[in-house]
């Protein structure tokens, strides 16, 4: 293993275990909430589930995880789940910090939860991605592919939405914003996750291939 695959090992092993204490804790705050009796544990998991920050980083945990096991990992399903990964983090991101950051106020362990899953997150696994890869792994096919998470996530939030009455944004919220807004800002997001995805495949496709594993001299796996 290079220098580089090893840096990069350690870069994502860091950024999947940090990622994961902070979704255990977002889910132990959760359920302990719950016990007052507000709602079921199933309910409240459920809702938690739904969130597209939990979802994101979901996948960065993935993603991270299996890049920390082989820094130039491939492979058809796989190039999916990063591309997934990047688009939801990056939305992640920017929908918080323009539309939701001004409606939530920290407090406690949610100070560090919140900097972790909205901030940090995004940025490390977007930056991860451009210093260490691996690229090209994004087709044509692994766009369309990738398509099926968002719209996926939206055709849960309103379904879900329509039966419990919860939404987990304002913004999506069908009850008191009307159908008809709430159907403009799901397409307006679906927009977006092409946009991004879209991107996200010429960055590939132009910025410099990463190193894979040096292949072995020829006649090695013959040798002794």
């Amino acid at each position: 293993m290079t220098g580089r695959q090893t840096a990069a090992r350690v870069h994502w092993t860091v950024l999947a275990l940090v990622v994961a204490a902070c979704l255990v804790t977002s889910l132990t705050r959760t359920l302990v909430e719950t016990s007052g009796g507000r709602t079921t544990v199933v309910t409240e998991l459920i809702r938690w589930l739904s969130l597209f920050t939990v979802c994101s980083n979901l996948l960065v945990l993935a993603a991270a995880t299996s890049l920390a096991l082989d820094p130039v990992r491939s492979g058809r399903l796989w190039r999916v789940l990063l591309l997934d990964a990047l688009l939801a983090i990056t939305v992640t991101g920017l929908v918080f910090s323009v539309l939701l950051s001004p409606t939530v106020d920290p407090a406690g362990v949610t100070v560090w939860t919140n900097l972790v899953l909205h901030y940090l997150s995004p940025l490390a696994m977007v930056v991860g991605w451009l210093v260490f890869g691996p690229r090209p792994r994004i087709t044509g096919g692994t766009v369309a592919w990738a398509m099926l998470f968002p719209v996926g996530w939206i055709g849960w939030t309103m379904w879900h939405g329509a039966q419990s009455r919860w939404y987990p944004y304002f913004f999506l919220n069908a009850r008191d914003l009307g159908l008809a807004i709430a159907l403009r800002n799901t397409a307006l997001v679906v927009l977006l996750a092409l946009v991004f995805l879209l991107v996200y495949w010429a960055a590939d496709r132009w910025l410099p291939a990463t190193p894979d594993r040096p292949r072995e001299p020829q006649g090695a796996a013959t040798t002794g």
